[in-house]
């Protein structure tokens, strides 16, 4: 089984949704990347399944995004911090707003993620992504769970990233051997 079958298979035809909606913002020509869970799997050694697919945009282009793709068939429902997007399948498109994420897409890479050809944060700015989301007391446990384990995901595969944790992500994240 491929990358993109084993992906389709988790998230009910989800491989559809990603091209669709990454044909959209290309076309439109609209800068944006992958951040959160889908740029991990881009970054560590072993993916894990979400049917979440983080992303952002250029500030500027927040507005021509949620119009293009609502314009490409997907139903829309914007929150303080995103405008979440739903196709045909159990993916969950979500277009972050968040004022951390601003600079992400000039720093992105081209990137293959279950054999999906997309952008992705870079390396760096993946990691202070799930720094901060770790460090977020709003979060629910399990997600505060999981971002400390997309952290260390992180670590045992960039082994000079430790450096960039703070004492406390330190104290819960070994170093690993260089």
């Amino acid at each position: 089984m491929t990358g993109k079958q084993f992906f389709d298979w988790q998230t009910g035809g989800g491989t559809n949704d990603v091209m669709k909606m990454i044909a959209a913002l290309e076309v439109a020509d609209i800068s944006w990347c992958a951040i959160r869970g889908i740029a991990v799997n881009h970054w560590a050694e072993e993916p894990v399944v979400t049917r979440d697919v983080d992303f952002v945009v250029a500030a500027s282009d927040v507005e021509k995004a949620v119009s293009e793709l609502n314009k490409a068939g997907f139903e829309s429902e914007s929150f303080e911090w995103s405008t979440n997007f739903k196709g045909n399948s159990k993916v969950s498109l979500q277009l972050s707003t968040e004022e951390m994420y601003k600079d992400f897409v000039g720093r992105s890479v081209p990137a293959d993620v279950h054999g999906i050809l997309m952008r992705v944060a870079s390396l760096e700015d993946t990691l202070q992504g799930k720094m901060a989301a770790w460090r977020d007391d709003s979060r629910r446990q399990s997600k505060r769970i999981k971002d400390l384990g997309d952290i260390a995901r992180l670590v045992e595969c960039h082994s000079a990233l430790y450096k960039m944790l703070d004492v406390d992500l330190q104290k819960e994240i070994q170093q690993p051997e260089t």
